[in-house]
C-alpha cells in the first residue's frame, strides 16, 4: 500500500495485466457517537464491519464478479480509536488463488485536530468469487510489481495453508462434537 489511490493504475479488463496496486482500496470513516462504546471508542463490530466492506470491494475490483468473505485472519485492537477521529481503512488483494483472494488490510486512526496517525491493526480477509447462483468460479491470477508486493504474495501460500489448516481443525472439532 504505497501510492496513493489517484496515482494507482485504474482496473483492466485485460486480465493478464490485473496488478496489486489496481486492486487497491482507500476508505475514510468518521467515528460518530453511534459508533461508540461507553468510552467514546468505536466498537470493534463498526470496525470489522467496515474492514469487510473495504476488503470486498478490493476482491470485487480484482474478478469483476461479487465475492463473499470466507475467513478473517487474526483482528488484534492495538490502539483504541477515538470519537471524532478518522479511521483509515487500506486494502489490497495480495494474491489469488484458483477461486480465492487474500486481501490485507490496515487501519489507522487519524486524529484531525493533532494531525496524529496512528496503526490500529492489520488483518488478511479471504474471498472466493461467486456466480449469480453463489457457485464459486475461478479468478484470474494477480501481478505483484514491487518488492514489497513480492514478498506479501510469496507469503500468502504458507498462510492460505495455516488457514486451510485451521479450518480442518475445526470441522473435526465440530463433528466430534455434533456426534457427542
Amino acid at each position: 500500500m504505497t501510492k496513493r489511490y489517484d496515482e494507482s493504475e485504474p482496473l483492466h479488463k485485460d486480465a493478464s495485466k490485473r496488478t496489486v496496486a489496481s486492486s487497491r482500496v482507500r476508505m475514510n470513516e468518521l467515528v460518530m457517537p453511534n459508533d461508540t462504546n461507553p468510552l467514546g471508542n468505536l466498537m470493534g463490530g463498526r470496525l470489522l464491519q467496515w474492514m469487510d466492506v473495504c476488503s470486498a470491494i478490493s476482491a470485487q475490483r480484482h474478478c469483476n464478479r461479487n465475492v463473499v468473505t470466507v475467513s478473517v485472519d487474526s483482528v488484534e485492537f492495538k490502539s483504541a480509536i477515538k470519537l471524532g477521529e478518522v479511521v483509515v481503512i487500506e486494502g489490497e488483494v495480495t494474491r489469488a488463488f484458483h477461486t480465492s483472494m487474500e486481501v490485507a488490510m490496515q487501519v489507522w486512526a487519524e486524529n484531525l485536530r493533532t494531525g496524529d496517525r496512528r496503526l490500529c491493526t492489520t488483518s488478511f480477509y479471504t474471498f472466493v468469487a461467486v456466480d449469480a447462483d453463489g457457485n464459486t468460479v475461478p479468478v484470474q491470477p494477480i501481478i505483484a510489481e514491487t518488492e514489497f508486493e513480492k514478498h506479501n504474495y510469496e507469503e500468502a501460500e504458507s498462510r492460505r495453508k495455516l488457514r486451510l489448516e485451521m479450518s480442518r481443525k475445526s470441522m473435526e472439532m465440530s463433528k466430534k462434537l455434533n456426534d457427542d
